[in-house]
């Protein structure tokens, strides 16, 4: 059925103009004729004149009629237009998947999930955004992307959590670091040793400024970037990054650098999240690859910690 984004009496109007008959025009609109004739008078007592005069062979346009025709039949072009248009865009939206992230989800982990659905899916049309944790949240809220993955630490108003997973604090090091001979590591062991960490705002610092406060610890970074991608590269000798198990993992599994976890429950309590606004219907597309994301999510959490990728996997909430 056609969509038309006039009014009811000028639709009516039209119709009566287009056919010179009521009775013709209320076929075609699958209406009662009665129906017809009462939005035509409606709309000319509205307009103050007569748009029609009304003969035995049917009705004919007066000379404001004629103008109000030139008028409607030019807005009834362009509605038209604009909704051909309208419906052309929801195509468009059920192919496309916007994804905002963190950044050290996009250097590695985000393009192999985003990957893995183009094979699946050639015809999807991705969009990642990468921004600050509060930005990635924004990007959801505003409508301006689709499904958003993050570390989080306390729900956020507005936001749906669609899948959530214990998501701990590593300290990652090289692997003949002298940290890594034990099985688990205290802010109060790392805080010795020169520290490359990531921005103030993210999750990971703020948790361990936290236990460092608790515990009365202090220690300055050798290095801070809001970057964190490029601190792993940089880590030599006895350098420590806080990172999780999922972005430093392929360092980790293939020998080159080791991930301990902290004894310290506050560097526990961190979740990885997956989130859609709230009250938002997601097209078919959009679902299709959040079951990805969860199914890759999972599977880096069968992964076991410290442990190269040709160990046995053995279930565990890392990441």
């Amino acid at each position: 059925m056609a969509i038309s984004l006039l009014s009811l009496p000028l639709r009516y109007f039209l119709e009566v103009a287009r056919t010179g008959s009521v009775n013709q025009a209320a076929q075609r609109l699958h209406v009662a004729a009665s129906a017809v004739s009462r939005q035509l008078g409606k709309l000319e007592d509205s307009l103050g004149v007569v748009l029609f005069e009304r003969q035995a062979r049917g009705m004919n346009l007066t000379e404001a009629g004629t103008r109000v025709l030139a008028h409607a039949s030019a807005h009834d072009a362009q509605a038209l237009e604009l909704v051909e248009q309208l419906q052309d865009l929801s195509a468009q939206g059920a192919l496309r998947v916007r994804l905002a992230c963190t950044e050290g989800f996009a250097a590695a982990f985000m393009p192999l999930v985003m990957a893995g659905f183009r094979q699946a899916h050639p015809q999807a049309q991705l969009q990642l955004q990468v921004a600050v944790p509060q930005e990635v949240s924004a990007l959801v809220l505003r409508g301006e992307a689709d499904l958003a993955l993050k570390y989080s630490t306390a729900p956020e108003k507005g936001l749906q959590v669609l899948h959530s997973a214990i998501a701990p604090i590593y300290a990652v090091m090289p692997a003949q670091h002298p940290l890594a001979r034990q099985r688990s590591v205290s802010v109060a062991d790392v805080v010795h040793y020169p520290l490359l960490l990531g921005a103030a705002n993210t999750t990971g610092r703020q948790l361990f400024d936290l236990s460092c406060a608790v515990q009365g610890l202090r220690y300055v970074p050798a290095v801070e970037s809001n970057f964190s991608s490029a601190l792993l590269p940089l880590l030599s000798g006895q350098d420590v990054v806080l990172a999780s198990y999922l972005t430093a993992a392929r360092w980790v599994e293939a020998g080159l650098l080791a991930a301990r976890p902290f004894d310290e429950t506050q560097l526990q309590q961190r979740r990885l999240q997956v989130l859609a606004a709230e009250g938002r219907s997601q097209s078919a597309l959009v679902q299709q690859f959040t079951q990805a994301l969860v199914i890759a999510i999972e599977e880096y959490g069968k992964r076991k910690v410290g442990r190269r990728r040709k160990a046995t996997p053995a279930p565990a909430s890392v990441f």
